[in-house]
C-alpha cells in the first residue's frame, strides 16, 4: 500500500483560511460507507442523523497556546518554539525553529525574562526537550505569551483564540484542536440531549502527529508518534452498555476514533484508563469500536485520509473528496465536515 494512493487533487483556494461566523453553519457531507452515496446538509442538520441510543464521543482536550516565539540568550537569535507534550513537570517536548542553533544548555528566553526554556535534551527532526523557568502560574504566563498553534497551511491571523478550541474544550494539553469538535454549540449539544442521544468525553491530547507528513513510500513504514488518552469509569460503561445493546458509537473527530479503537484493542471492551497511543488505522484494519464518524477533510496523503479509508473504503473516500472539491467545500481545520454513516 502506497502512500500516493492516497493523494487527491485540492486548489489552494479551497483551504479555508477563517472560522464562519456560526459554527453550525457549515456544510456537512453525508456518505454512507456501505454503498458510497452522498448527500449534501449543513451542519445543523446533524440532527437528522442521529437516532435515539446512539452515543456521541467527543474529544474534550484543550488546546494551549503552544507557539512561543523568543530569543536566545547568547546572540538574540529569533527562535520558535511549538509545545508538543509534557514528559514531567514543567519539561516539554517541543518542535523549534531553527533547531541547529540548539543546543543542550541553550536558553530562550520569551516575554523579556517573563518565561524561559533550557535545552536539555535533542531528539530527531527538530525535536527539543525544554525545561520551562518561571514565578506565578505556567499557563496564566503561557496564555500571555503564547499564540494558538495554527497549522502551517492557514496563513490567516486568528482574531478569536477560542475559535480553534471546542465549546466543550475543558482538559488542557493539545498543540492542535480536535477540530471536528469544532462545528457544534452548546445550543446543538442540547438539543442532541433532548433527543435522548448519549454525549460522552473522552481526552487526547492531539501532539506531533498532526503535524507531520507522510514521507515513506510504503505506508505501513510509516511511525505514529505518542499520544495522551483518558477514559473515564463512567464514559467507559456507557459504551458497554451501547455494545451490548447494539446501538451506536458515533465518534466526533480521528482523534476520539483513535482512543475508542485503542482501549477495544488492548482490553476487548471499554474500560477506565489512560495511557499512550500510537495507533495507526490504515485501510485492512478492522474497527472495533466506532460505528461512525463525525469528521473534517484531511490533508492528501495523510494518515488521517488513510484512517477515514479505513472505515468507508478508499474508493469511496476518494470519490467524496472529489465531489466536495467540485461542490467547494472549504478543506482543513477551519472547514466543512463529513459524516461518514
Amino acid at each position: 500500500m502506497r502512500t500516493d494512493d492516497f493523494d487527491y487533487y485540492l486548489p489552494e483556494e479551497l483551504i479555508a483560511q477563517t472560522p464562519l461566523q456560526k459554527r453550525d453553519s457549515s456544510k456537512m457531507l453525508v456518505l454512507n460507507k456501505e454503498n458510497g452515496e452522498i448527500e449534501h446538509k449543513h451542519f445543523n442538520d446533524v440532527l437528522d442523523y442521529l437516532e435515539e441510543g446512539d452515543v456521541l464521543v467527543l474529544n474534550d482536550t484543550k488546546v494551549i497556546p503552544a507557539r512561543l516565539l523568543g530569543v536566545k540568550e547568547e546572540t538574540n537569535a529569533v527562535i520558535e518554539i511549538l509545545m508538543l507534550k509534557e514528559e514531567n513537570e514543567n519539561v516539554w517536548e517541543c518542535l523549534s525553529k531553527p533547531a541547529k542553533r540548539i543546543k543542550i544548555g541553550t536558553i530562550v528566553d520569551f516575554g523579556n525574562g517573563k518565561l524561559k526554556a533550557e535545552c536539555v535534551g535533542i531528539g530527531e527532526e527538530g525535536i527539543r526537550k525544554f525545561k520551562f523557568i518561571y514565578e506565578g502560574i505556567f499557563y496564566e504566563i503561557l496564555d500571555e505569551l503564547g499564540e494558538m498553534p495554527l497549522p502551517p497551511y492557514i496563513h490567516e491571523k486568528l482574531k478569536q483564540k477560542d475559535r480553534y478550541q471546542t465549546v466543550y474544550a475543558k482538559n488542557i494539553g493539545s498543540a492542535a484542536a480536535p477540530t471536528a469538535g469544532l462545528h457544534f454549540t452548546l445550543e446543538l449539544l442540547d438539543k442532541i440531549k433532548e433527543k435522548n442521544i448519549k454525549i460522552e468525553y473522552v481526552t487526547l491530547h492531539v501532539g506531533l502527529g498532526t503535524f507531520r507528513p507522510v514521507s515513506v513510500e510504503n505506508v505501513k513504514e510509516h511511525k505514529m508518534h505518542s499520544e495522551f488518552y483518558v477514559m473515564s469509569e463512567e464514559t467507559a460503561n456507557v459504551l458497554n452498555e451501547a455494545k451490548k445493546n447494539n446501538n451506536r458509537i458515533i465518534s466526533v473527530g480521528t482523534t476520539s476514533t483513535r482512543t475508542l479503537e485503542t482501549i477495544m484493542n488492548l482490553y476487548g471492551e471499554f474500560k477506565e484508563c489512560s495511557g499512550w497511543t500510537d495507533i495507526f488505522i490504515y485501510p485492512g484494519y478492522e474497527f472495533k469500536a466506532i460505528d461512525a464518524l463525525i469528521t473534517n477533510f484531511h490533508l492528501p496523503k495523510s494518515t488521517l485520509v488513510m484512517l477515514v479509508s479505513a472505515l468507508a473504503g478508499k474508493e469511496n473516500i476518494l470519490n467524496a473528496y472529489k465531489v466536495a472539491v467540485d461542490e467547494k467545500y472549504r478543506f482543513f481545520s477551519f472547514g466543512d465536515c463529513m459524516f461518514i454513516k
